[in-house]
């Protein structure tokens, strides 16, 4: 046979045989060294994981966690590293000096953490789904809205029931049901929405709520993609909305980034205006363009003030807390941050857009 046929089948058979190569996910990449020696410099002696809220002599109430940017943050499983040969056939094919850019975050918006542990990310810069699985060392990145067509600006994620997957998308205005590998599944609202933005599902009746911004309202959907009810109209009375974008359900209760009206309004899940918390201003712990909000284990209530590059932090009653962040590329700074999302082990991720990553931060607990 040829050799010219020979070498490229041979090229084929290793890669194949190194593709299955174990890889561990990192919370703490490579990437992360001039921001780490930034940051020594800022405060000598100090590690990446001694970055706290607040800081001493304050009693630390959040520590900094880590960030998520994609393929840098996988890396091979030191315990299963290639023997010499193996080394050799990847430099024979070409893999020990890769060219290809990793692929990576581009404008990340929100995301979730699944019950299957793996943390999934939208990203309107990549117009697609990133999917940090570190039980299995992979990143996936699912584009596919439908069978014939891609994500434009995928923003809202949330779990629908029996392992879906739901992401809303403003431009193709509906929500995209996937299936637990990324398949679809089909869509929701093509025909009611205008600008789906933030998702939220209510876990006790799988009802799907979406903050449809230029429309000025949320709509909701039972499981099946039934629309409702449509609850409020564009306004600034309790219950009226200016562009409301991110959404979020917690202990029985529906919050909402009433963004143009510059306040997180709490209702109850049929509508009902309950409370609302933040006002204008010019002061850390004013909001300006609130954007994601999420709720902790214990109540607290994390908004992105994304025009002032802050996470605030307030208790049940809606009392301004305490922030994280400010304007930055450093560690735990943001540029324009999106959407935030917690996880069962209260660890809070904000989606730190114009930075192109996810910053996490753990709840330490009272």
């Amino acid at each position: 046979m040829n050799r010219s046929i020979l070498l490229p089948l041979f090229a084929m058979a290793v890669l194949a045989a190194c593709a299955e190569q174990p890889m561990v996910m990192d919370y703490f990449p490579g990437k992360h060294q001039e921001q780490k020696q930034e940051q020594q410099q800022k405060q000598p002696g100090s590690s990446v994981e001694d970055i706290v809220w607040p800081q001493p002599p304050d009693v630390p109430r959040y520590r900094y966690a880590g960030q998520l940017q994609g393929e840098g943050n996988f890396s091979p499983d030191e315990e299963h590293q290639p023997g010499a040969g193996e080394k050799f056939l990847r430099w024979l094919v070409g893999l020990a000096q890769s060219n290809t850019e990793p692929r990576q975050l581009v404008r990340p918006q929100s995301g979730m953490v699944g019950t299957d542990g793996r943390i999934y990310v939208t990203d309107v810069g990549y117009k697609a789904v990133f999917v940090f699985d570190a039980d299995n060392g992979k990143l996936s990145i699912w584009d596919k809205a439908d069978e014939l067509g891609e994500f434009v600006s995928p923003i809202g994620i949330a779990p629908g029931i029996a392992g879906e997957i739901l992401v809303a998308d403003s431009v193709l205005a509906r929500v995209v049901r996937l299936d637990s590998e990324g398949n679809p599944q089909g869509s929701i609202g093509a025909d009611v929405l205008e600008r789906p933005t933030g998702l939220a599902v209510d876990p006790a009746t799988g009802n799907i709520y979406v903050a449809d911004t230029l429309a000025h309202d949320i709509k909701y959907f039972d499981p099946n993609g039934q629309l409702i009810k449509t609850i409020g109209r564009r306004g600034t009375e309790p219950g009226e909305f200016n562009a409301p974008t991110f959404l979020c359900i917690a202990h029985g209760k529906l919050y909402v980034s009433d963004t143009l009206n510059t306040r997180v309004q709490i209702l109850t899940l049929n509508g009902e205006p309950l409370d609302s918390i933040g006002q204008r201003g010019l002061y850390v712990g004013n909001l300006s363009r609130p954007k994601g909000i999420t709720v902790d284990d214990e109540g607290n209530i994390y908004i992105v003030e994304s025009f002032y590059d802050h996470l605030l932090v307030f208790n049940a009653e809606g009392e301004y807390l305490m922030s994280i962040g400010g304007s930055g590329g450093g560690l735990g700074d943001f540029f324009l941050p999106s959407g935030v999302w917690s996880d069962a082990q209260n660890r809070i991720f904000t989606a730190d857009m114009f930075n192109g990553r996810i910053i996490i931060v753990q709840y330490l607990g009272e």
